[in-house]
This record gives structure tokens, C-alpha cells and sequence, in this order.
């Protein structure tokens, strides 16, 4: 070793006040449940080292361990068994369930133990996702963390997820999590086509994952600093342990169908509907046979209902999922590996849309000697889509709805789709001459060192590598929408690197009455973007769909960019008298996204606890077990805003064959960070030796500074500047409860629920405007982006007129109440929330002897859902569209009381937007139920094999909702990513339930 590490550790040791460890030995023995099976995978740790294994199929560990050192036995979901080695060489140990308060948690750059935490974050266990077989990781965690609301927007299979935590504290910014995986932030852009965003996580199989821990308050998500503000999702996979190689085989099929459908109108129907439409607006039955022909082969096809096509069924079908992953994990002294690959295979509930996921992950470490620890993580993967067109063009099959009943799919071959005849585009052209695949290789590598100069203290240094190629080609056949140019195709090559590097030393003191952390680091990250796209026409054949057929290539362009953020950090934490829990921390970053005057920010944070059942005169107390209080306050930031947002940009234009550059966007050299203060408040309890578990967290969160396009006068060119302006507050309350409420020999029950109540409200805008956009306003004193709209009065009975309210101010301050007939005389006003006040989750646990049972309900109340296709679809034949069911109870004489005004063809009657179509969001829905049985240990032995599992799993299977559209969750493609636009439905498809049978070996 060279000179000067030598003179640092001979200081550090002088520093540290280290002791010489006594004379190590073996201890062993076996960890067991309260049913006396042995536990596969228990944790067994030297207290205050790095010292650990797990427990092998038979519940049988070895350790060393020295005389007077403290030995950890841990099992997610039971207490932490404590040993003090003597000088017995052997310990058997019985675990029983409990709330495992001294289970190991991730924190950003380390760990801590839930005891000690002073924080609020969610942790969900390898246990509770790999019971539910679902495509993806957001999918395991619905329902299960209070105060996080993840919601699937769609049925694709490429389809994502919105996750909010704490409410929504961005107006124009996207509102999704830092993801950070292995400890490496991860980035992906949404770089798609056709405007249909991709799961940001649909390269990584849930079979991989350890745990995941959803950093909430800011003491927690504060250690990332500019990217904390919409809370940390840590992402751990799984690592070998030493022992014998084990492996892993898991497989599943399901079958999938809509979780609902709707009620359209038949050809019958359809036909009476719109007879007399047409003769209320002074048409005459002639003129209605004239437009019926218009969109039939045959006047029998509407006259005798000779074609009557269920297009619904065309555009949701029947789906299936196939999972299957194979692991390999063991080691032995010095290197543990974790090794696995996966596929995944969805048929969507949505035609011609279809997914393949493959791949690959290897972590490995080795222990290079006494005081070098070396490792890597990897993941590999491949990720193969079939897609559809978006939700708001004809080509998506949900827009298929919109075709008339007795307009046939198909021409009289019964093969080539019909285009003649419908009203709109057929989308079965696109899906028999054309295609959309998009194919996204995902490459991801941390390796790591760490220098281990004592067991108290070590420097780690990270490297991470995140790739993604995204490659999607696109070819629209001669007979499709693009026949006018004899076939089209486009191709566009995205390519997203990131770097990340991550130096950071921790120290550990572990005294009788101090238990002191503290870390000390810094990260780079470099963000590279790069792409390229292009577009031709005019092909020789639909059979040659590549652009290298193409006639013309008639555009084309590409582009790059480049962002860094440079980090230090640092947090401390200690714990006093085993009583009194204090910890801070502080980040500072500089990101070049923001201007030469605010490229750094700075983000402390603090917390503090106190473990009152550890207090003298509740240690012995026979009902509390457990009472801790905590507080914390911080600041984080967001920082996702273009990547030259505070710059002036010039671009390039072509016209006439001569290049020429304009003025692109106007920068600001103050723009800086949107920042988040928030405050937490909570109290942990446990009842009856931790039997009753709660907690309750009260929180206020206050950003700042927001990053706004601020309109400005166009005369330049420029429409608007980015800027930071107003503030949004989120106050709320969150309810957690962990029971076991029975604990047999043979029988278990255990229960969780979480509720989280959220207020959101718009303390200030610049100069206190309002921010009108479409149906959407941003006031001061209301909740962002909250429904503004003409308020719908119903029907006029003497009539049948759409009657709405003229909500005009009054003279003393109050609303005009009365109705007209006439849109344009009625004022608009606030008439709804797009986001609930309360979400709620709650999982039952059953077990009797080798027979497992849960079940999963998630609710949401108070968001109002606008579905912008109704102004289409339920709008009293107002056009040729379908209309739903419910539209028959139009009104037809004077008297008639109903919702639905008279039938007008062309008319307006009531067809424009209001909040005729605004609609309560509340739904409860069983997320999840699975049912699975474990065979005998002695069975499973003389068939070669540690643990053999079956099971059946029921995903949506039951939805309790009012809402009159397909799905209360679903949202439209363009209001997925923006802040602004949630709670609007356009033709989004709803969710699938699928039934799913698989197996789980262990060997």
C-alpha cells in the first residue's frame, strides 16, 4: 500500500478511537416461524458491521461472530430476534410475527433501520410483489403506500403509470418521481410518435426486484436536492448471499378482457334516433334515408337491419399475458452473485397493440480482501412493441366507437376492411396494411468499489451507465389514410445516455448510549440526448414497408442535447440514550439547465424523533409496545424544464432554397429551480406487543417559484418566456394501520390499510391573473387546474331546449341562478377538482398451513373527470357518431322531465362543452386477488425441490364507480405528462382484468 493511505488510515484510526476486535468464531444454528417451518432467506447481521448472510431452504445459517457482539435475526413482517454470542458455537431461533421495526431501509446513499427512522417512507417488501404477477413495477404498488396515488392510465401494454406523491406541487412540469435504481438516478424522455407515452419502467422485470422505498417527506427526498420535490422512488434488485447456489423458476399465464364496455346504440336504435334528429331540425324523412344510404352498402342494412356491427368489439378484445423469469443466486466467502432473465409477453385488450420483454441482470460482488469490496449491476433489455395510433385520431380502435352501426367493418369479401362507407376512417385499415412497431433496448451498469477502513467507516465510489435506444418505424399502406401519396413511412432513432458517478464516505459509531451516521460525498451526472428522423412516400408495394423503398424521401431532421448536474452532500444522523433520534442533511446542486445567475440551489433538511416507549416508564408498559413522535422539515427542488430553457435560441428555416435563421425562444439568465418547503408531523404507535400498529403523518408542503410559460406579446415572434413565478401549498393527512389480527398455530391474519387526505390550493399567480387554458383555470385561492366550465341546467320540459346557468356576478356579489337557452349568454365558473381529495388502499393476509390468500381494494374520492368525447358521443345526435345507450331518454313531448335534451341533427342542443359532461371519479376497485397454495416441505424435498408454489391471481376483477365512462382511472394520451391537463378522457381505453395461473419453484 502506498505511503500516504497509510498515514490516512493510521489517522483515522487515532480519530475514530477504534477498539481490536475479539477472536472471532463460527456460530450456526436454524431460524424458524412461529408455525416451526424454517424461514428461506431470513437476514442474519453482526450488529454494527458488515457482517451478514441469509438463511438457507432449511432455515439454516453460519456467521461469524466474536464473543459479546450482538447477532440481528430479520424477516420482513416479523420482530427482529437479538442474540448476544457467548461462548456457545450454536443458536436456534424462532421468529414471530410483528411490525419488524429493525428492518433495514433505503435511504439515498445508505440505509438505516425503521426504528431509528425519523422519516416518512413507504416500503414495499419482495414479498408483497412477488405474490401479484404484474408486467410492471408501478403495478405492485397500487394500494399499498399511503399518501401515493398510482394510477394506470391506460390498457395498452405499453401504457404507464401517473404517480403523485403528496398531491401535485408543479403547474407546467411533469409530476412523476425521481426513479433511482441501485442507487443510480435514472432519466428517460418521452420521445414517442405518435404522442402516446411509454412506462418509464417498462424495461425492468418486477421478478428482479429486492424492495422499494417511496421517500415522501422532505428530510427524506431532500438528499437529492433539485429532483426531490414529487418524492424518490428507490429501487433495490435483488443480490446473491453466500450458501449453496439456489435457483428460481416462475411462470405464469393469464387471459385479459376490458374491465368494461359501454352500451352503444344498435341499428334500430340508431336508425329511430336519428330519423327524428333529422325531422326535429326541419328534415324530412327522405332527406334521413339520404344520409343513411350515405353510409350503407345496401338500403336493407338500416332499413331492415340487415348490418348491425358491435365496433366496440372490433377495438377491445380479448388479451393474454405470459411471464416467465429464471434466477441463479449464491456465493461463498468472497463473491455472491444474482443472476437472472425474464420474458414477457402482453397481448393488450386493444387491437393490434402487443408487447415482448426480454431480459437479462447480473449483480455481482467480490470481496477482493479484507478491505476492498468490488461489485457490478447490470440489467439488459429489450423491449418490443406493436402500437396503436393515440386517442385522439380515427386510426385508434377506441375511436371506433364512433362508426355508424349499420356501416360494415368489412367489404363483401369479408376480408378487406371497408373505407367506403363508414363515416370515419377505418381504423382495421391500419391494422391490416400498416404498422407501428417501436423496439427500446435498455442497457444498465453500476460498478462500484468500496474501501472498507474499519467496519465503522468506508468510501464507496459509483459509476452508473443508463442507455436507451429507441427506434420506431411506422408504415401506412396505399390503402390507408395515406393512399393520396401511394403509402407513407417514418422512422425516428432516439438515443438517451446517462453517466452518473457517485463518491461518498460513511462513518458508523456504535456506542451504548450514541449511535452516530454521518456521510460525506458528491455525484456528476451527465445527460445526452441524440436523434434522428425521417419520413418518405410513394412505395412500389405494401409488401416493402422499409423507407429504403420509398419514392421520395420528403423530410427529415435531427437534433442533440446535453444537460450535467454536479452534487455534494452530506447528512448526519444519531441516535441518543436509544431515545432521542436527530438527523440533517444538506445538498447543493448546480444544473445547467438554469441561468448563469441561478445555475445552484441550495436544499437543507432536518428531523428529529423521540422513541417514548424506550423511556423508563413505558418499558415495561403491557400495551404500548411501540410510541415514537417525529418532525422533520426540508426543501427540495424541481429541475424538469427544457434543457435550454434559460436561453436565447436561434434556429434555422428554409424557404425558396435559401437558409435563414429566427428567433426560436427568448432566455432568462435568473431562471432558476422550482422549490418545495415542507413540513411533516407524525406519530408512530404499536399496541400489544406490536400486534396494532399505526401511524399518522400530517404535512404541508409549499413550492415556490414554479417554472411558467409566461405569455407575453407576440410581436417578435415569441408567445411566451419560461420564468419562475407563483407558489401552490399541499396540505394533508395520512392514516396507516397494520393489525394482526390472528395469530395461530395454523391460521393468520393480518391486515393494512392507508388513507391520505390532500388539499391543494394556488397561493399566488403572477401579478394574481388567472391562467385560463381551455376548459382549465389556474386561480389564486383554488385548486390547480380546476374545471371551468358552463354550467349544464338540464333540459327545458315545455321544449326539450339544453337549458344552462347564466352565473353572471350579481350586484351583491352572489350568482345569477337563472337559465337560458343560449350558451353564449351562461358564464363560466369553477365546477370541479381533477384530483382527489382522498386515496385509500387495504390488503388482507390470510395463511392456513400451506394455503395463502389476500386481496387488494384501492379507492379514490373527490376528483371530477371531464370526458371530452362526449360532445361526440352522448350528445342527442347532434352528428352522425353513435351515440350511448342513455341517449334514448331524450325528450320528445312537452312534459317529458329528463337529462337529455331533444334530438337535433346539426342542432347544438346542449353539445358544447359544460359540465354536462363532468363527472364524480369515485371509485373503489379490487385491485388484486390472489389465492396460492405451498406444498409440504417434506413433499417438495423428495421431488428435488426447496418450495413449490401455485397460485391464481385476479387483477380489476371489480370496479364500484358512477362515473358513465370506461374507466375512472383511464387518461387521454396528451393530458398524461402535464400537471394542467389531468383528469380529461378522450376515448381512453380502460384497464384489462386478467385471470392469471403460475407456479413458483425454488431448488
Amino acid at each position: 500500500m502506498p505511503t500516504a493511505p497509510r498515514i490516512t488510515l493510521v489517522l483515522l484510526l487515532l480519530l475514530t478511537n477504534w477498539s481490536v476486535t475479539a477472536q472471532q468464531k463460527t456460530i450456526s444454528g436454524t431460524v424458524r416461524d412461529n408455525f416451526n417451518e424454517p424461514l428461506l432467506g431470513a437476514n442474519v447481521l453482526v450488529e454494527g458491521t458488515q457482517r451478514g448472510t441469509i438463511t438457507g431452504p432449511d432455515g439454516t445459517y453460519q456467521i461469524q461472530a466474536a464473543e459479546g457482539e450482538r447477532v440481528l435475526f430479520s424477516y420482513v413482517g416479523y420482530i427482529t430476534a437479538i442474540v448476544m454470542v457467548d461462548t456457545r458455537n450454536n443458536y436456534n431461533i424462532t421468529l414471530m410475527p410483528g411490525n419488524d421495526l429493525e428492518e433495514v431501509v433505503v435511504v439515498g446513499y445508505g440505509t438505516t433501520s425503521r426504528k431509528t427512522l425519523t422519516d416518512n417512507i413507504a416500503s414495499i417488501s419482495r414479498e408483497q410483489i412477488k405474490e401479484v404477477p404484474v408486467p410492471s413495477v408501478q403495478g405492485a404498488l397500487v394500494g399499498k403506500a399511503a399518501g401515493v396515488q398510482i394510477t394506470q392510465v391506460s390498457g395498452r401494454a405499453e401504457g404507464g403509470f401517473k404517480i403523485r406523491v403528496r398531491g401535485v406541487a408543479t403547474i407546467n412540469g411533469n409530476q412523476e418521481p425521481l426513479y433511482v435504481i441501485d442507487g443510480v438516478p435514472i432519466f428517460k424522455s418521452d420521445f414517442s410518435v405518435n404522442g402516446s407515452p411509454i412506462n418509464d419502467l417498462i424495461s425492468l422485470n418486477p421478478a428482479d426486484i429486492e424492495s422499494i422505498e417511496i421517500l415522501k417527506d422532505a428530510s427524506a427526498a431532500a438528499i437529492y436536492g433539485s429532483r426531490g420535490t414529487n418524492g424518490v422512488v428507490l429501487i433495490t434488485t435483488k443480490s446473491g448471499k453466500k450458501g449453496k447456489t439456489r435457483f428460481s423458476f416462475n411462470s405464469s399465464y393469464g387471459w385479459s378482457e376490458p374491465s368494461n364496455t359501454l352500451e352503444w346504440l344498435n341499428t334500430e336504435e340508431y336508425v329511430e334516433l336519428y330519423t327524428e334528429a333529422a325531422l326535429n331540425s326541419g328534415f324530412t324523412e327522405d332527406d334521413a334515408a339520404f344520409f343513411f344510404n350515405l353510409f350503407a352498402e345496401d338500403e336493407a342494412d338500416w332499413r331492415e337491419g340487415a348490418v348491425d356491427t358491435d365496433w366496440q368489439s372490433l377495438g377491445l378484445v380479448s388479451g393474454a399475458v405470459q411471464d416467465i423469469s429464471f434466477s441463479a443466486s449464491g456465493g461463498e466467502e468472497k463473491t455472491t452473485f444474482f443472476l437472472s432473465t425474464g420474458y414477457n409477453k402482453t397481448e393488450a385488450i386493444i387491437r393490434g397493440n402487443t408487447l415482448e420483454r426480454y431480459t437479462i441482470r447480473a449483480n455481482i460482488e467480490h470481496k477482493a480482501n479484507d478491505w476492498l469490496t468490488l461489485g457490478l449491476n447490470s440489467n439488459l433489455s429489450k423491449s418490443q412493441l406493436a402500437r396503436i395510433a393515440n386517442d385522439n385520431q380515427f386510426a385508434n380502435p377506441l375511436q371506433a366507437i364512433a362508426q355508424i352501426p349499420f356501416s360494415s367493418p368489412y367489404l363483401s369479401d369479408g376480408v378487406t376492411p371497408n373505407t367506403e362507407t363508414t363515416l370515419y376512417y377505418n381504423f382495421l385499415m391500419d391494422a391490416f396494411n400498416g404498422e407501428h412497431e417501436t423496439n427500446i433496448w435498455r442497457a444498465f451498469a453500476k460498478v462500484y468499489g468500496q474501501i472498507n477502513f474499519t467496519d465503522n467507516l468506508y468510501l464507496r465510489s459509483e459509476f452508473g451507465y443508463d442507455l436507451t435506444d429507441q427506434m420506431e418505424e411506422r408504415f401506412f399502406g396505399s390503402l390507408t389514410q395515406s393512399a393520396s401519396t401511394n403509402g407513407f413511412a417514418d422512422a425516428y432513432d432516439d438515443k438517451e445516455e446517462k453517466f452518473v458517478i457517485n463518491n461518498y464516505l460513511q462513518y458508523r459509531l456504535n456506542r451504548e448510549k450514541l449511535q452516530l451516521e454521518a456521510t460525506l460525498g458528491m455525484s456528476f451526472e451527465e445527460l445526452f440526448n441524440k436523434g434522428i428522423y425521417i419520413e418518405g412516400q410513394d412505395f412500389p408495394s405494401d409488401q416493402l414497408r422499409k423507407l429504403a423503398s420509398a419514392g421520395e424521401i420528403t423530410g427529415g431532421t435531427t437534433y442533440e442535447s446535453r444537460a450535467t448536474l454536479v452534487s455534494y452532500f452530506a447528512r448526519a444522523s444519531a441516535t441518543l440514550f436509544d431515545t432521542w433520534l436527530l438527523k440533517a442533511s444538506l445538498r447543493v446542486d448546480g444544473s445547467s439547465r438554469f441561468g448563469v445567475n441561478s445555475q445552484y440551489g441550495t436544499f437543507p433538511a432536518a428531523s428529529v424523533g423521540w422513541l417514548a416507549s424506550n423511556e423508563p416508564f413505558l418499558q415495561n408498559n403491557n400495551t404500548i409496545s411501540n410510541l415514537k413522535l417525529r418532525a422533520s422539515w426540508g426543501v427540495t427542488g424541481n429541475s424538469n424544464t427544457n434543457p435550454f430553457a434559460s436561453r436565447t435560441e436561434f434556429n434555422t428555416n428554409t424557404y425558396n432554397l435559401r437558409p435563414g435563421f429566427f428567433l426560436q425562444r427568448l432566455g432568462d439568465p435568473n431562471l432558476g429551480w422550482e422549490e418545495t418547503e415542507q413540513y411533516n408531523f407524525g406519530l408512530d404507535t404499536g399496541l400489544f406487543n406490536d400486534r396494532i400498529n399505526a401511524s399518522v403523518d400530517y404535512y404541508q408542503k409549499n413550492t415556490e417559484d414554479l417554472l411558467f410559460s409566461v405569455p407575453i406579446p407576440s410581436t417578435n415572434g415569441i408567445r411566451s418566456v419560461d420564468r419562475n413565478l407563483g407558489e401552490i401549498q399541499n396540505r394533508g393527512l395520512e392514516f396507516v394501520l397494520d393489525t394482526k389480527n390472528i395469530l395461530g398455530e395454523n391460521f393468520s391474519w393480518s391486515t393494512n390499510i392507508n388513507l391520505a387526505f390532500n388539499t391543494n390550493e394556488v397561493k399566488s399567480l403572477p401579478e394574481g391573473q388567472d391562467i385560463i387554458r381551455s376548459n382549465k383555470i389556474i386561480r389564486e385561492g383554488e385548486t390547480v387546474a380546476s374545471w371551468y366550465m358552463v354550467e349544464y341546467a338540464g333540459v327545458d320540459p315545455a321544449n326539450g331546449d339544453a337549458l344552462f346557468f347564466l352565473n353572471t356576478e350579481l350586484a351583491d356579489g352572489s350568482l345569477d341562478r337563472n337559465t337560458t337557452n343560449d350558451f353564449n349568454e351562461a358564464s363560466r365558473r369553477i365546477l370541479g377538482n381533477p384530483f382527489p381529495d382522498v386515496i385509500g388502499g387495504m390488503t388482507h393476509n390470510f395463511r392456513f398451513k400451506g394455503i395463502d390468500f389476500s386481496f387488494t381494494f384501492q379507492g379514490e374520492w373527490g376528483a371530477q373527470i371531464y370526458n371530452g368525447g362526449g360532445i361526440y358521443q352522448s350528445s342527442n345526435a347532434d352528428f352522425f357518431d353513435n351515440q350511448t345507450r342513455d341517449q334514448l331518454n331524450r325528450w320528445q313531448q312537452p312534459g317529458d322531465i329528463t337529462n337529455v335534451p331533444q334530438a337535433r341533427l346539426f342542432g347544438g342542443n346542449g353539445s358544447q362543452t359544460s359540465s354536462r359532461y363532468l363527472e364524480d371519479g369515485d371509485f373503489i376497485r379490487l385491485r388484486n386477488l390472489t389465492l396460492g397454495y405451498t406444498l409440504p416441505p417434506d413433499i417438495t424435498r423428495r421431488l428435488g425441490m426447496d418450495r413449490l408454489r401455485v397460485y391464481f391471481t385476479g387483477v380489476n376483477l371489480l370496479t364500484i364507480t358512477d362515473y358513465s365512462g370506461w374507466d375512472p382511472e383511464s387518461t387521454a394520451d396528451f393530458a398524461q405528462r402535464n400537471s394542467a391537463a389531468s383528469g380529461l378522457a378522450f376515448y381512453s381505453p380502460p384497464q384489462a382484468r386478467t385471470l392469471t395461473i403460475g407456479f413458483n419453484v425454488d431448488f
